[in-house]
């Protein structure tokens, strides 16, 4: 399964459990050095790039990175703009509808991407406020990653999950 066997509902659950104390630049910069750090340390061929709204605060391409990268995050960016949830909820809650969700949501796949990698920064009491984005691995690989650097921000947040 390319999915990697979640559910919509766990999937929401992991969405709530990752909300955000803060979303300042500078938080959008240190999710964007916890990403690089971790990138580096794996030699992982990704991209990353932080939002706050539709402003990029922050973007790097590692090493093996390729430029079709920055094409994906632009599509999974859409999804999560669209939607406010990840990309791969997006992906695993048509598949459990059994529902076409480019048709439902009146928008083509060469725009919109519901490929994991791109997830929502909800920040408490505040609701959607940004999008964390990970290219460049498998989709279940690259929602992973997102949800490791977004565990390890809270982390040195003093949040515990």
């Amino acid at each position: 399964m390319t999915t990697g066997g979640f559910s919509s509902f766990g999937l929401l659950k992991e969405e709530e459990a990752l909300t955000l104390p803060s979303l300042t630049n500078n938080d959008a910069i240190e999710i964007g050095l916890i990403a690089v750090s971790i990138g580096r340390e794996r030699a992982l061929p990704v991209s990353f790039e932080v939002r706050i709204g539709d402003w990029t605060i922050f973007h790097a391409a590692l090493d093996g990175a390729k430029t079709e990268h920055d094409w994906w995050i632009a599509r999974k960016a859409r999804v999560v703009n669209l939607k406010h949830h990840a990309t791969i909820y997006e992906r695993v809650l048509a598949e459990e509808q059994g529902i076409d969700w480019h048709k439902e949501n009146n928008v083509e796949d060469e725009t919109h991407a519901i490929h994991g990698g791109g997830l929502p920064l909800i920040v408490k009491d505040q609701g959607f406020k940004g999008i964390l984005l990970v290219s460049g691995l498998p989709q279940v690989d690259d929602h992973l990653l997102g949800v490791e650097i977004l565990t390890e921000f809270l982390a040195r947040k003093g949040e515990v999950l």
